[in-house]
């Protein structure tokens, strides 16, 4: 039955009216939360997201560049969870709820996720929510930053909150107020940006009730439904063009976090059947005794939802319907599946790695359409100490941005942040050398870090600093055992690594770990690259020249991987 046909069916052009309507809300709460906010890892890194659920917690849409991992689903998982404890008729107007709960989110405590409901005339109950996610920069813990490398559970990272009311009635609950103050190190950024997320939520509820009062709640509420079956239409047309069968791949991580730990195996498989896709984590590592655990929702779901649209919903707008087609098989207590103690700062720390390797799983059954492995590491590199003169603590989150791999007819892209992080941005180095003690050399393309092939894998870059005052440098760099693969041929991308050199001395490989530094010591970090498609004979004499003009490459490498390619120019 078509939608002309179908009871309740929508009209086109008011479908697409209330379908680009709700997309341009959150858009706009996303432009004004980077207007508005007060840390540069939320104005400029843009370390957020914004969503719109309906009344039972499910993703109607996002913001475009909202970060993956904070959309696919932790913000439907917060509201579910509030209305559980609440109940739909505990959640009046102008309430504004937080959580960050581990057992819940299951992600580092310094995602917070902020909701309020919107309600349609005198009805009781919510028709939908409006959500923010951010990352909040200190919510206590051992650490500044509240992202320890040395936590082994949960209640060493910080302050948990599980759906407090942070306004009740429009009205602010001031003894939570006063805890979150207490309970970080920059209680002027983090109160900053926390009004600037309030803002959002009341922003987009009075936008979604303008928007629902203005078709009718039942128009709404087709629409949703409409979109939703769109979507998943869409999906299930694109998984239809894959053959059934089940599909494997294995990855390895650098190790698991703890100081005696070997090289942590991905192991992934895949089933295809009868327009269903099925991602099978049950052979994931058991919860490590290190932050790099995640939930099931904050891990697991997150990842498999990420891969399965970066595969079959590439132009689809993200929303409950896409991944009504998607199966998730997991057990828990795993890496991915941890409890509600396990430590979780690092969480991310493994979600490239996973989602690289459903992808790379599917390659066999998709010739052509899967891209070489991506630089698959959240290339975390954070300076943390006092300011020189005024002695005011800071901390400076610098996260590397690398190669993603080839594809059929196209080198590979990049450098972006990870597949995990959607439009994250560079921190500009205007603003990095403005407000901490660093002064940046060189920030520039890193020659001969993507991966070879009749397409070229993309590139990383090189940052050099030069340590203007007394700090600690705070690295994480993963999967430099397991280089960017490249696919039908193609070579391997560089891996990443952070040199630090001391008192002029000569630099020394530091990947993970933590390390006090003095005015004059220099780091460089060096992002990977990633991998390359088709064999390397085949790349065309012009594009080989075309990178060695713009330095992408150097000669020795074009004599090693194109030998044939006349001296080298």
């Amino acid at each position: 039955m078509n939608d002309e046909a179908r009871p309740g069916a929508i009209d086109p052009i008011t479908l697409e009216v209330i379908r680009c309507g709700l997309v341009a809300i959150a858009n706009q709460l996303d432009a004004n939360i980077a207007r508005t906010a007060y840390s540069p890892i939320v104005y400029e890194y843009k370390d957020y997201a914004v969503g719109i659920l309906d009344a039972e917690g499910r993703l109607i849409c996002q913001c475009t560049g909202g970060i993956p991992i904070f959309i696919a689903d932790i913000m439907g998982v917060a509201i579910r969870d509030g209305l559980s404890i609440h109940g739909a008729g505990g959640i009046r107007q102008g309430d504004v709820i937080i959580s960050n709960h581990a057992g819940t989110i299951g992600q580092h405590l310094n995602n917070v996720v902020m909701y309020t409901p919107a309600f349609h005339d005198a009805s009781e109950q919510p028709v939908a929510f409006v959500a923010i996610v951010m990352h909040w920069m200190d919510i206590g813990g051992r650490a500044i930053g509240s992202v320890s490398m040395h936590a082994t559970d949960i209640f060493q990272e910080g302050i948990q909150f599980r759906s407090v009311k942070l306004h009740a009635a429009d009205r602010r609950c001031e003894d939570i107020y006063r805890i979150i103050e207490c309970n970080t190190r920059f209680p002027g950024m983090v109160l900053g940006d926390i009004e600037a997320q309030v803002a959002g939520c009341r922003m987009g509820r009075a936008l979604v009730e303008t928007l629902v009062a203005r078709y009718g709640l039942d128009t709404f509420r087709c629409a949703v439904d409409t979109i939703w079956d769109q979507s998943e239409a869409s999906a299930r047309a694109a998984i239809g063009s894959v053959p059934d069968g089940t599909y494997s791949a294995r990855v390895e991580m650098d190790d698991d976090g703890t100081a005696d730990g070997g090289r942590l195996p991905i192991e992934v498989h895949v089933r295809v059947e009868s327009g269903v896709l099925t991602v099978d984590l049950t052979r994931l590592p058991d919860e490590v005794a290190a932050p790099i655990n995640s939930g099931a929702h904050g891990g697991a779901h997150t990842c498999a939802r990420i891969a399965f649209k970066y595969l079959f919903a590439p132009e689809e707008a993200a929303n409950e319907g896409t991944f009504r087609p998607l199966r998730l098989e997991l057990r828990q207590g795993s890496l991915l599946s941890a409890s509600s103690h396990a430590a979780m700062g690092r969480y991310n720390a493994p979600m490239p790695t996973v989602i690289d390797a459903i992808i790379r799983a599917l390659e066999p059954a998709m010739p052509g359409q899967v891209a070489g492995g991506h630089f698959g590491t959240f290339a975390s590199v954070q300076f943390v100490g006092r300011q020189p003169k005024t002695r005011a603590l800071f901390q400076c989150n610098d996260s590397g941005h690398g190669g993603w791999g080839a594809t059929q007819g196209h080198d590979g892209s990049g450098p972006f942040r990870t597949m995990a992080h959607g439009d994250t941005r560079i921190v500009p180095t205007e603003v990095q050398e403005a407000l901490y003690p660093l002064r940046i050399d060189e920030f520039s393309l890193r020659q001969d870090s993507g991966g070879a092939g009749e397409f070229r894998g993309g590139l990383g870059l090189c940052k050099r600093y030069e340590i203007l005052g007394e700090l600690t440098l705070v690295t994480y760099f993963e999967r430099t055992a397991s280089p960017p693969w490249g696919v039908c041929g193609g070579g391997e991308g560089a891996v990443g690594q952070v040199l630090v050199a001391e008192g002029g001395r000569e630099p020394v490989p530091m990947l993970k770990g933590e390390r006090a530094l003095a005015a004059g010591d220099r780091v460089v970090v060096l992002t990977g690259g990633g991998g390359g498609y088709g064999p390397p004979p085949d790349r065309r004499p012009e594009k080989i020249a075309e990178d060695l003009r713009l330095g992408y490459v150097s000669p020795d490498w074009v004599r090693k991987h194109h030998p044939d390619a006349q001296d080298g120019r």
